[in-house]
């Protein structure tokens, strides 16, 4: 079977690499579209191709085109711009609607795999046991804050180019694993509260919740969208990429408790002016020893 040819933008970013990485080990022919010849060299060792361009200058994107294979069976976009939203939205735009023109002249109409994320949907406090808890779903109404606005709005605009591709919309929830993760905070704070015989100390409720998957599992759940025998049950979907089961902060705290020895225990104290829904991320959440 010949193996099939995708493009991955942003391919030396977090979810970006792991995706490409993904697509390269299900036995596709992956590239990766970066910016820079430093760049470049990183994803050559992980045997993903590399071409090199800038999304931004559209003047360059038959350059990226030419050095593409012909025909293209899934562009995966992974970049965005969130303090300039728009601009870079309508320039990957322009891009999409390019390699795909091309490549379905000869012979394949590509699958072009969006991505935005999870917080398009708002942020919280969800609490673990509440009444009404549920997952989101399509039916869901996007509720960002206001800096992710853009991006919830835009993003599904991604469906309007059935014209010219077959398009997918993926929601990413908070992605861990090998060089980074929003639970970053957490281990900085743990790991100063170990030698400080200080109790590790948090400002929401042990049932808050948190929710993350491993950003090699966020990978190859791209894979296994554009791999679907029957294009025609996920073309026009959105899909929500999130882990089985979700964890509290109670959960997190008591392994980061074990992991880092920290005898004092956990501390909770009402949160008087700081709300997860002001600031969700989880550095926020914890104190530095003082």
């Amino acid at each position: 079977m010949t193996p099939k040819n995708v493009l991955v933008s942003g391919a030396n970013g977090y979810i970006g690499n792991a995706v490409a990485r993904a697509f390269a080990r299900a036995g596709w022919v992956s590239y990766g579209l970066v910016r820079s010849e430093r760049a470049a060299t990183s994803l050559a060792a992980e045997e993903i191709l590399p071409v090199i361009g800038s999304i931004d200058d559209p003047a360059s994107h038959e350059i990226i085109g030419q050095n593409l294979p012909p025909t293209l069976h899934a562009i995966v976009s992974t970049t965005e711009n969130i303090v300039d939203y728009v601009p870079h939205y309508d320039n990957t735009i322009k891009l999409l609607r390019f390699l795909a023109i091309s490549s379905t002249a000869h012979g394949v109409r590509p699958l072009v795999i969006f991505s935005s994320g999870c917080k398009d949907y708002g942020v919280g406090p969800h609490y673990d046991g509440e009444p009404g808890l549920a997952p989101h779903t399509e039916e869901s109404p996007l509720n960002a804050p206001p800096l992710l606005a853009n991006r919830a709005n835009y993003s599904k605009k991604i469906l309007d180019h059935k014209d010219v591709f077959s398009p997918i919309l993926v929601r990413p929830t908070n992605v861990f694993g090998r060089t980074a993760s929003y639970y970053r905070g957490f281990f900085e704070v743990a790991g100063l509260t170990s030698g400080s015989k200080q109790p590790l100390t948090i400002h929401v409720p042990p049932n808050s919740i948190c929710h993350a998957i491993h950003v090699d599992d966020c990978g190859d759940a791209y894979v296994a969208i554009a791999g679907h025998p029957r294009r025609e049950e996920v073309e026009g979907q959105v899909f929500n990429i999130s882990a089985r089961r979700y964890e509290t902060v109670d959960e997190i705290g008591k392994a980061l408790l074990a992991e880092y020895h920290i005898l004092a225990g956990l501390e909770y104290v009402h949160p008087d002016q700081l709300t997860l829904q002001e600031n969700p991320w989880p550095v926020a959440l914890i104190d530095f020893p003082q």
